[in-house]
């Protein structure tokens, strides 16, 4: 048997930084700081062999989110598999832009649009506990890993609607809507590299420009925002100007585009203009 420090010593090589870690980690229950703790302990044959299935798997691309199960976004620990896109660290920005327009102090009315594994509306429901969250997806076995994650995180405040963008809240009216839709083109060539290859190509890809969604969110977006509602949107790094447009013509306002910390164009906003008295 080897210990864990050599065994993680031979995983490294060519892998991603931290990638054996993690992996070790979850064959074992444990948090990555005891690995560092115990280097001097042995592993055993069971779990050197659980090991070494994630390892191939992980060189042969598959993404450590789907291998483990998890992926850190906002103060959780979500569930994810691959029925749902893999929560980014970006998209806390659209998290942050949200929070920045909704009060803390009195009832609010959210929506977030293919909410996958429920990492916006998760994080908008436990930052503002007053608010009734509505997350939808066209994806059954996407809500069911959003509904596991909301009860694993003790959050009543949302709830899952199964279809296509606004449909399932026909007649409804947001504070917020809040959307990280698929915005990648269909011929790009990024969608046959990476993790890129083993996520749900529906919540990547949408047309040949890749704004299909966008363009049908925000074509509805002003009939399902109350007066003064935002609508939010995350989009590829050269859409910025095209979805700024988007907003523009569907008559929203106070229209402008965020950039991530790589300084990329990533979230766009418009408001719908408040009602005159």
């Amino acid at each position: 048997m080897a210990r864990i420090d050599a065994a993680l010593r031979a995983a490294r090589e060519g892998l991603g930084p931290g990638d054996a870690e993690l992996l070790l980690a979850h064959v074992l229950d444990r948090p990555r700081s005891w690995l560092y703790a115990h280097g001097d302990d042995e592993l055993d044959a069971a779990a050197a062999a659980r090991f070494d299935i994630l390892l191939t798997r992980r060189h042969a691309g598959e993404p450590v989110a789907y291998l483990t199960g998890h992926r850190g976004f906002w103060r959780f620990d979500l569930e994810v598999n691959r029925a749902t896109l893999i929560p980014r660290p970006e998209t806390e920005l659209l998290v942050e832009l949200a929070l920045a327009r909704l009060p803390a102090d009195r009832p609010l009315r959210i929506a977030d649009l293919g909410t996958g594994s429920g990492a916006i509306a998760l994080a908008l429901a436990h930052e503002r506990p007053h608010a009734d969250v509505v997350a939808t997806d066209a994806s059954p076995d996407a809500l069911a890993v959003a509904a596991t994650n909301a009860k694993a995180l003790g959050l009543a405040n949302v709830r899952f609607l199964q279809g296509d963008w606004f449909a399932p809240v026909a007649g409804e009216t947001f504070d917020l809507i809040a959307s990280n839709p698929p915005y990648i083109a269909d011929g790009d060539a990024h969608l046959g590299e990476g993790d890129l290859r083993f996520e749900p190509r529906s919540a990547l890809a949408s047309g040949i420009d890749g704004l299909d969604a966008i363009r049908r969110i925000v074509a509805d977006a002003p009939t399902h925002l109350l007066p003064g509602g935002w609508l939010l949107l995350e989009h590829g790094w050269d859409q910025g100007d095209a979805v700024r447009g988007l907003l523009a013509t569907a008559g929203l306002v106070e229209v402008e585009t965020v950039r991530d910390l790589e300084q990329r164009d990533r979230i766009s906003l418009g408001r719908r203009p408040a009602a005159h008295p």
